[in-house]
């Protein structure tokens, strides 16, 4: 099923295009969460230390994945909706080849240095050894993340979200029925955590390839699209490299920070991780609606509806506020309860960590949800510099005042890093979508 966004009600169009891609993500949170969840509850506060310690080198990894994504689907969409599909196929054999390539070199330096990387941001030698096996085993597992990521971004080129939603949904809920089953009835410990994860990922990761070939085989083309092509790879690297360097810096922050929090020892680790897993899901929901509206974007203006990107922008912004509000909501009211969900003891300092932290940072998700939605616009217009400026912006700022902070406020001057960070950078994101001059893009 393929899907032309340049048709239809902006606001209906985006909510039935962006509804499957968020439910996508929530499952897709589910696997870290779920990883989080059982290491937490039936290993321990130290095994659930080492993978969250973990998990933000994994960021890493997965912003690489990010990138391949965005730009094979911002190109694919515009072939798609210009009716160039031959183009569009060599796009994504295009992106297939490269990512090969980036893969192998990705897994061969992690597999080289996760260690390293380990030391270099503190990890307390009591977790450091479940922190070194989880993160090797994700590595190993990283080609079924980076082309399942692909496979999602051909799949929103030709506006289908449901069919990633699909996959997402069955292998994340059988991982944590996995993860328990290894953990309890086989007593593998962070080992059989991080297995269940590789497992279930791949799988999801060969049906969505599967189906991707399938969908291409009923798209007829005018002549045999090429297996690569410099001039389509150029194209697609002007989208992507941005956006790795983008989601790549923006995780080496978190690392960095990662590092501040990990001076003030295991208890702080482990709040923090699990406050972190339900920031995570917010997060990654508001970048996914941005996604959607970088598709969106993207086919509008290889139709050449320009007018559409405007009120598409506007709906999207209301779309986001609706969940934003409720995440605040739910984490305000009831973090206690969801935080209990990941660590044993509700009396523990792991609990109260996690509670400053969620009380300070959730009253801002209105406004890095419109960042977000911006930078969706912008990456879709292949304005890269603009959204990059404000990303580095933001991150810049809460790692600096992030180790200014915590010097006077302890862990809570890190959190409050966050929502400065956030509020200078949506500023400069929605200035640059105001300003921009659309009548350039008219052909």
């Amino acid at each position: 099923m393929t899907k032309d966004l340049t048709v239809g009600r902006p606001w209906t169009v985006l909510w039935k295009f962006c509804l499957p891609l968020f439910g996508s993500v929530i499952f897709q949170q589910l696997y870290n969460i779920a990883d989080s969840l059982v290491a937490g509850k039936f290993i321990g506060e130290e095994a659930l230390a080492a993978v969250g310690n973990s998990y933000e080198i994994t960021l890493v990894f997965i912003a690489f994945a990010f990138g391949c994504n965005i730009g094979c689907s911002i190109v694919a969409a515009r072939f798609f909706c210009a009716k160039k599909y031959t183009e569009m196929k060599t796009a994504v054999y295009t992106t297939l080849i490269s990512s090969a390539v980036l893969c192998l070199t990705l897994m061969a330096i992690g597999l080289l240095f996760g260690k390293t990387l380990l030391k270099l941001i503190n990890t307390p030698d009591n977790i450091i050894e479940d922190s070194l096996l989880y993160l090797n085993i994700y590595i190993f597992g990283l080609p079924f993340v980076m082309f399942y990521n692909i496979a999602t971004g051909i799949f929103s080129a030709l506006g289908d979200s449901k069919t990633p939603f699909i996959f997402l949904a069955c292998s994340s809920t059988i991982n944590i029925g996995v993860d328990i089953l290894f953990v309890t009835a086989f007593n593998m410990g962070v080992m059989g955590v991080a297995l269940a994860t590789f497992i279930c990922q791949g799988v999801s990761c060969i049906l969505a390839i599967i189906v991707v070939f399938k969908r291409f085989t009923k798209i007829e083309t005018t002549y045999k699209p090429n297996k690569f092509s410099i001039t389509i790879f150029k194209q697609i690297a002007l989208i992507a490299i941005p956006s790795i360097l983008q989601q790549s810096f923006v995780s080496v922050g978190n690392i960095l920070i990662q590092g501040i929090i990990n001076s003030f020892g295991s208890s702080v680790i482990a709040g923090y991780a699990g406050a972190v897993k339900l920031q995570n899901l917010v997060i990654t929901s508001f970048t996914t609606f941005g996604n959607g509206v970088s598709n969106y974007t993207a086919q509008n203006i290889g139709a050449g509806k320009l007018d559409r990107i405007h009120s598409g922008f506007k709906a999207a912004i209301k779309m986001t506020w609706i969940f934003a509000l409720s995440f605040t909501l739910i984490y305000v009211f009831a973090g206690k309860w969801l935080l209990y969900a990941f660590i044993d003891d509700i009396g523990s300092k792991a609990i109260g960590v996690g509670l400053d932290y969620l009380y300070i940072i959730a009253p801002f998700y209105i406004i890095i949800s419109s960042k977000l939605v911006a930078d969706g616009v912008l990456r879709g217009a292949s304005m890269m510099n603009k959204f990059m400026i404000a990303t580095f912006t933001d991150l810049i700022l809460r790692v600096l005042l992030a180790q200014v902070l915590s010097k006077y406020f302890g862990a809570i001057g890190i959190w409050i890093a966050w929502p400065i960070g956030w509020i200078i950078a949506t500023a400069m994101s929605l200035l640059f979508y105001k300003f921009t001059n659309w009548k350039a893009f008219i052909k």
